[in-house]
């Protein structure tokens, strides 16, 4: 996956009623260690990754490439909202397209921090690529994540197969100018 080709990176912190959409700092780190060692968090995602790896591998500040948005709850890292450009791989379809992906800790599972988060950043991806469309993919075995993107305005564009299990691939057409 590539970047999105943004000239200047990060943005100006994202504020929603609850949160801080904000480019990661070194504090972040150890919980980027945390999401991606998590066996809830990559249940659909291929497994955790383990812990001695991470911490070798993710450097001091992690993460801070164009389309990496930390999400902060009253200053701490909850969770990582990513916009990168979709690989053809596996889904010819997202090729090229804008696709949104996030990782939250699970004790903040359930409170509807990864619907706004993950709404602001759409947003503000708007008024940045204004009339791109944005992809989204996730298992169809995981509930949560098919309730958030039809929430976020995504629908069923195909189903694949990938990692041993069901894929799902939505679409949110691109934003247009009104007026």
């Amino acid at each position: 996956m590539e970047d999105l080709g943004l000239a200047t990176w990060p943005p100006e912190p994202i504020r929603t009623e609850r949160l801080v959409l904000r480019g990661p700092e070194a504090r972040d780190r150890s919980v980027f260690v945390d999401l991606l060692a998590s066996p809830e968090v990559n249940t659909y995602l291929g497994g955790p990754r383990p812990r001695p790896e991470l911490e070798r591998e993710i450097p001091e500040v992690p993460e801070r490439w164009p389309g990496s948005l930390v999400v902060d709850l009253d200053g701490a890292m909850i969770g990582h909202v990513l916009l990168r450009r979709a690989a053809g791989d596996r889904r010819p379809t997202a090729a090229g397209k804008a696709e949104l992906g996030y990782l939250f800790l699970p004790r903040v599972w359930g409170c509807g921090y990864a619907s706004e988060a993950c709404a602001a950043a759409l947003g503000w991806f708007d008024g940045v690529l204004r009339g791109e469309p944005v992809v989204l993919a996730t298992q169809t075995a995981n509930v949560g994540s098919m309730r958030l993107a039809a929430k976020l305005g995504f629908t069923e564009v195909e189903r694949f197969e990938a990692w041993g299990a069901e894929q799902w691939l939505g679409l949110r057409p691109p934003v247009t100018p009104s007026g």
